[in-house]
């Protein structure tokens, strides 16, 4: 089972109306910035996933559409590194990227 973080950026009625002041270049700008942003957080996932064959670390992606940008990686084993099992505690590689790059989103 793959694990995915998503953040969607539609739902603030705020940032609607301040993307809808912007000409397409300001907009084109923004998209940049958090596709940026999304990558940046895929880069320090690879850096801190356990690694025994490297193959989780390879299926780690970044997506941005419209607005909505998606993190995670598609090993069907990942969600039980992140998570845990019972039999494994768990090994958090996402949450913690996503957290470590909150501060660059914010400012």
């Amino acid at each position: 089972m793959s694990v995915n973080v998503e953040i969607s950026l539609q739902g603030s009625e705020e940032f609607n109306q301040a993307i809808a002041r912007f000409d397409s270049a300001m907009r084109n700008q923004v998209h940049t910035q958090l596709s940026n942003w999304a990558d940046s957080v895929k880069q320090q996932a690879e850096r801190i996933v356990p690694v025994r064959t490297g193959y989780l670390r390879s299926s780690i992606y970044a997506k941005s559409q419209d607005w909505q940008l998606q993190v995670g990686a598609e090993a069907s084993y990942a969600a039980a590194v992140e998570f845990g099992t019972r039999f494994m505690l768990a090994k958090p590689f996402l949450a913690p990227a996503v957290e470590m790059q909150l501060p660059q989103l914010e400012g």
